[in-house]
């Protein structure tokens, strides 16, 4: 888990593992732990190195401007964002389900904020079905982007692609560009690397931020 005082875009990949750098030995790195104010989980993209990928990066870097004086944590699903995009997305799916129920239990006053870029997005809208109804009452906002939903999308999926669940999509924002093959109907790759560039991050962040403010 990352803190906002440990959080370097840059150095996400190498803070995943979640643990206190030069901790004695003896001492249990839960115990060194709190409950945040807030926790994002974030599930980076296909073929994005391990961490929270440019646009997820990009998306916490902003909130955490537009939230000062509160603790953030950041969660980077762990799981394969590979080609293999079913397989993969069920391993983030299992990834995500065990964290958000471990933070619920653990944590009940932490507000949650889910996030997820391309293949991470149907990890999230996966995982908005496989929990457990109550844990909508702990997730404030959550952020798509470029969420996969086209016919070319649908054949590499191979069947019906995920779709955010009932309960979570009032406090919902998601972003398809214009020509974004994954999320329109036609058009190229492109446009789907171009969530960070088109500003969509900040305007993402900007209204996690105003959902936290007035929860």
């Amino acid at each position: 888990m990352i803190s906002r005082d440990s959080f370097r875009p840059v150095a996400a990949a190498v803070m995943l593992t979640g643990m206190l750098v030069g901790a004695p030995a003896a001492m249990p790195v839960a115990a060194a732990e709190s409950c945040p104010d807030t926790e994002v989980v974030f599930a980076r993209g296909s073929g994005q190195p391990v961490g929270l990928g440019d646009v997820g990066e990009a998306f916490v870097a902003s909130l955490l401007e537009q939230l000062p004086g509160r603790d953030v944590q950041v969660y980077p699903v762990e799981y394969p964002a590979s080609t293999d995009y079913r397989n993969s997305a069920l391993l983030g799916e299992s990834d995500a389900i065990a964290h958000i129920q471990a933070t619920v239990a653990n944590c009940p006053k932490t507000k949650l904020v889910l996030g997820g870029y391309s293949q991470g997005a149907s990890v999230i809208e996966m995982s908005s079905h496989s929990l457990p109804a109550p844990v909508a009452n702990h997730v404030v906002a959550v952020a798509l982007f470029g969420p996969p939903s086209s016919p070319y999308s649908t054949s590499l999926w191979g069947g019906p692609l995920p779709v955010l669940a009932s309960a979570y999509r009032p406090k919902s924002i998601d972003f398809c560009l214009a020509g974004d093959i994954y999320c329109e109907d036609s058009g190229s790759v492109v446009p789907h690397l171009m969530y960070v560039q088109d500003g969509k991050a900040i305007e993402a962040a900007t209204f996690a931020a105003q959902r936290l403010t007035i929860s």
